[in-house]
């Protein structure tokens, strides 16, 4: 699957995870967008509109179920998948309270990472 053109965002504010992240998936051909946080999540996203979305549970300042649902509340930007992802042991129930389309549970390995991207991108 050709994956050129393909914009992603990761919300985490964990920098290792943030660049590791990041240096696999430019490998992979896509553009990747990272923050910190998920203030003004709406603008933000509004302004890249990526293909898919990785959202941390601990994302400052409102947390990502916050972040999450204000994306699916944007009728432009509800369709845009929202994996979660997180060391919670609830993190199914998070993904879920979030309306997330799916979870990934860390630590992850990278194989892991590229399946789950896959698996919502077939979905759309």
């Amino acid at each position: 699957m050709n994956k050129t053109g393909k914009k992603i965002i990761i919300f985490d504010d964990d920098e290792d995870i943030l660049s590791i992240c990041s240096y696999i998936l430019e490998e992979q051909g896509w553009e990747v967008f990272t923050f910190t946080n998920c203030n003004n999540i709406v603008d933000r996203v509004s302004g890249i509109l990526p293909d898919v979305i990785l959202m941390d549970n601990w994302i400052p300042d409102e947390g990502g179920i916050m972040a999450t649902q204000s994306l699916k509340m944007n009728e432009a930007l509800k369709a845009i998948p929202v994996i979660y992802f997180s060391a919670n042991s609830d993190i199914q129930l998070l993904a879920n309270h979030a309306g997330a389309e799916t979870y990934l549970a860390k630590p992850f390995d990278l194989e892991d990472l590229e399946q789950v991207i896959n698996t919502v991108l077939i979905k759309q």
